[in-house]
């Protein structure tokens, strides 16, 4: 028996990264995951790989900065398996790479929609789905940057994903008494597509005490830490799965 038996989880930029790698950890320990990319044959590929392993899984293609994206992904995860219990709300995107003042207020924009105005789209539509199960656990996927440190270039994302714990605590204060969770996870510097050149990787490596980054697969352990009933008493917090990279600073 799988610790997720019986649960409906939506994952977000489950195509690439910690969201695939948590789409076949979730659908391994036994949920049924509808899942979410841009990327249709990618999406597709991990679909495949659930489905190999005898998992339940179901597709909505679609951009997160949408919230027709959002109302799909829910109606899905009703008419496909009954209902809502999991959101992983991860998909991401760092954005344009440049010094504030030279970022233009349209690439503000961009960057904050899809990594904190998508979380209030989500979690607007997810709640009430959860609701009628008697509660639910939403995750947001935030980072580091932003949180513990700020980052040369990247302040649109840093400010972005800060804001997400914010939207945990609303929430908590909202639903807590209602038996919804909500919780960010911040990683720290992840073996994904965001993570760059090997140079980039290394450098990224020296900023965490145990000087290397994570594999998907960590992070995703993280992630299923607080979607399940592991944490049934943890709501309203940032879980730092960073490496040490916050104690060193």
């Amino acid at each position: 028996m799988g610790i997720l038996d019986n649960k409906v989880a939506i994952i977000t930029g489950a195509s690439s990264g910690i969201g695939r790698a948590a789409a076949e950890l979730f659908a391994a320990e036994g949920a049924a995951v509808v899942l979410n990319a841009r990327g249709v044959d990618a999406l597709e590929a991990v679909a495949e790989v659930i489905k190999d392993k005898g998992g339940k899984v179901s597709l909505i293609v679609g951009d997160v900065g949408d919230p027709a994206c959002h109302e799909a992904l829910v109606e899905e995860a009703v008419s496909a398996f009954g209902g809502l219990d999991i959101a992983l709300n991860n998909a991401g995107t760092v954005g344009a790479f440049r010094p504030l003042a030279e970022l233009t207020p349209g690439e503000w924009q961009v960057t904050l929609n899809t990594n904190l105005t998508s979380a209030f789209l989500a979690s607007r539509v997810q709640i009430p789905a959860m609701l009628r199960r008697g509660g639910g656990s939403i995750v947001f996927t935030s980072s580091f940057v932003g949180t513990s440190v700020g980052l040369p270039g990247i302040a649109a994302y840093g400010a972005a994903k800060a804001g997400l714990m914010g939207l945990v605590k609303g929430i908590t204060a909202d639903y807590g008494a209602r038996g919804i969770r909500a919780n960010a996870l911040l990683p720290g510097g992840t073996d994904t597509g965001m993570a760059g050149d090997q140079a980039q990787k290394d450098w990224a490596a020296g900023l965490h005490a145990m000087k290397r980054i994570a594999r998907p697969e960590e992070i995703a352990q993280a992630a299923l830490f607080l979607a399940g009933p592991q944490s049934s008493f943890v709501t309203g917090s940032a879980l730092y799965a960073d490496g040490g990279n916050a104690a060193v600073k």
